[in-house]
């Protein structure tokens, strides 16, 4: 072979054993790049579950803050309620305690103007000069207040001849009080006082209660007027059975 073709030929051939060492470097290489980058994924991972475990006990937490701020949130709510039930309550009995103190006997009696059953207007002055009977009920046409008015009715002559008038009073309005006097023949004038002025001014306007349950309303209350304008009598928290009569007896005592 001449000298020309051997220039020309590779210096190192694949099965040279520079070849060799070259692959071989490429390799240490190529291993020492992995495992660099091996680390950092390891790292990596590590460092995603130790923020997924954060966010869990973050949850965690927040849960059990919610629960334990729960129960505060609801006895913070009956709380609310328990005041807010003691102020009606006070109110209630405020208001009870009100009407018990706005009249008493000796005082002016309260001048009144309201409209009546048949569509006439009723005023205190009308009956200036002589007694004066105001029987407050509670409802027209219920039982109690039917006997009472059937009662008052019975001893009308009888409160006439005493020189003494006679007129019931509720909140209905005028068409049920006309009813409950066509349906048991009453013959005593029936006020409406829708708006409770004079069942406040006489003290027959307070707390009530039925079944457990606390409510403002008319209490059954009887009024004596002397012919001098005063208040001579009040009874209060009426028993119908016998009421009517003992009324009498007072108005004929005067």
């Amino acid at each position: 072979m001449s000298k020309k073709s051997r220039k020309k030929s590779p210096k190192t051939p694949s099965g040279s054993p520079t070849a060799k060492k070259k692959t071989q470097k490429t390799r240490a290489s190529t291993q020492t790049r992995g495992a660099k980058t091996h680390p950092t994924s390891a790292s990596k991972l590590s460092k995603a579950g130790a923020k997924a475990a954060s966010h869990k006990a973050a949850s965690k937490r927040l849960k059990s803050s919610e629960k334990t701020s729960k129960p505060a949130a609801s006895a913070s709510a009956v709380s609310a309620k328990s005041l807010s039930a003691r102020s009606l309550s006070a109110k209630s009995l405020s208001a009870k305690s009100l009407s018990a103190k706005s009249l008493a006997e000796g005082q002016k009696a309260p001048a009144f103007r309201l409209p009546r059953d048949g569509g006439n207007v009723v005023t205190l002055s009308d009956y200036a000069g002589q007694k004066l009977v105001l029987f407050f009920y509670p409802r027209a046409d219920t039982p109690g207040c039917t006997r009472e008015a059937i009662d008052f009715t019975r001893l009308k002559d009888a409160f006439t001849a005493a020189g003494t008038a006679v007129l019931g009073i509720s909140a209905d309005p005028l068409k049920a009080q006309e009813k409950f006097r066509d349906k048991h023949s009453l013959g005593i004038p029936l006020i409406s006082d829708e708006q409770h002025e004079m069942l406040e001014a006489y003290g027959a306007w307070g707390e009530k209660s039925m079944y457990g349950k606390s409510f403002l309303g008319i209490l059954r209350t009887t009024v004596l007027i002397g012919s001098d304008g005063k208040v001579a009598r009040i009874w209060r928290n009426v028993r119908v059975d016998g009421h009517a009569d003992e009324v009498l007896l007072a108005a004929r005592s005067l």
